[in-house]
């Protein structure tokens, strides 16, 4: 199986939409999406990633359907905390080295524990999404099992699912066995990037996710787009 992780376009969020930038992104995302196309796509309920998903859709003739546990809404109430100026913003919004440094680094599965979170019952959220991905890729075939994941049935379809960035790096670093405080302060993903994920069947029957690539955006160039990287950087 071939899992697509990709980020919404350009937003608007609120109300909650993309930008018409965010659209023209969406469009051509699209076109990039369907050269091999979809066996099933999924969707965040949020409209920002709704509205991402709808040209791939619409070009495959295929149905989205939404998984609630994708929420941005409910990774930001999980994830977010007062930062020392007063502001809501989300926990890796920090400097990188409070987040990754010598002592954080022996952290482990104990990564809630990290000073820079302190107050913060980050791990419960973090469990909720596991419990969520569990679910989602139990029925698409895939058990987990500690650290790796037995093959129920042998699955060679591709599957795309349209979320956000808090939600997308706190799963991705769930699938990679990363610890969070370490995958948030050294990856990111911007406007409709995707990451594409192997779950290669083994004839052991046990497999674990391999990422192809990250954050890839080379629908943009194709069509002429900006690059820059979260309306911030130009890469």
């Amino acid at each position: 199986m071939l899992l697509y992780v990709i980020r919404h376009g350009d937003p608007i969020y609120n109300p909650d939409s993309l930008t018409e930038k965010g659209k023209i992104q969406a469009e051509a995302l699209a076109k990039r999406l369907a050269v091999h196309g979809f066996d099933r796509i999924f969707s965040s309920p949020l409209l920002r990633a709704r509205q991402t998903a709808q040209p791939t859709c619409d070009l495959l003739g295929i149905t989205y359907t939404v998984e609630d546990w994708t929420s941005e809404d409910l990774a930001y109430c999980d994830f977010s905390m007062i930062m020392p100026d007063g502001s809501r913003r989300w926990c890796f919004d920090q400097q990188t080295t409070l987040l990754k440094n010598d002592d954080t680094l022996q952290l482990g599965e104990n990564w809630h524990q990290c000073p820079c979170f302190a107050g913060y019952d980050l791990k419960k959220g973090y469990d909720r999404i596991i419990e969520g991905s569990d679910d989602f890729l139990e029925r698409l075939g895939y058990r987990r099992e500690g650290s790796i994941y037995k093959i129920l049935r042998s699955n060679n379809e591709r599957v795309a699912v349209f979320c956000h960035q808090g939600f997308g790096l706190t799963w991705m670093s769930h699938l990679l066995q990363i610890p969070p405080h370490i995958f948030w302060s050294s990856f990111d993903i911007t406007h409709t990037g995707f990451s594409i994920f192997q779950f290669s069947n083994y004839a052991d029957g046990y497999t674990s996710p391999k990422c192809l690539c990250f954050s890839d955006t080379s629908h943009l160039y194709k069509e002429g787009l900006d690059l820059k990287y979260n309306n911030e950087i130009d890469i």
